[in-house]
């Protein structure tokens, strides 16, 4: 079992940037991938980046070259830093495990985190 708590989040102008953290409790979160999605007002939920348990990354092409995944295993903490934020960016965003290869789809992730709040002001 896998309980992740997101935090992070906030009110930022466009062009922006913020640090969403994800915090992981259980001992074998070094062999979890990892996975951050969004979900903005009526939408469904989408995939924004992933990091294998061996720090291999993978990003939707909305934001790649703008946001970074990592994770520090001994902290048991995955990140999303957001840079060069857009409008379009807000949303909120949700941390998910899995304990297996790293997926790009909601349906392959198995435990979710409560969210975190991001808005994106003009």
């Amino acid at each position: 079992q896998v309980q992740l708590v997101e935090s992070g989040g906030g009110l930022v102008q466009a062009g922006g940037s913020l640090r969403l953290s994800c915090a992981a409790s259980g001992r074998t979160f070094n062999r979890y991938a990892m996975g951050w999605f969004r979900q903005a007002p009526g939408k469904e939920r989408e995939f924004v980046a992933a990091i294998s348990w061996s720090g291999t990354t993978y990003y939707a092409d909305s934001v790649k070259g703008r946001f970074t995944i990592s994770r520090d295993n001994a902290k048991t903490t995955v990140y999303l830093q957001m840079n060069s934020l857009k409008r379009e960016d807000t949303a909120v965003y949700h941390c998910a495990a899995r304990n297996s290869l790293v997926a790009t789809t909601t349906s392959d992730y198995n435990y979710w985190g409560q969210g975190t709040q991001v808005t994106v002001s003009s």
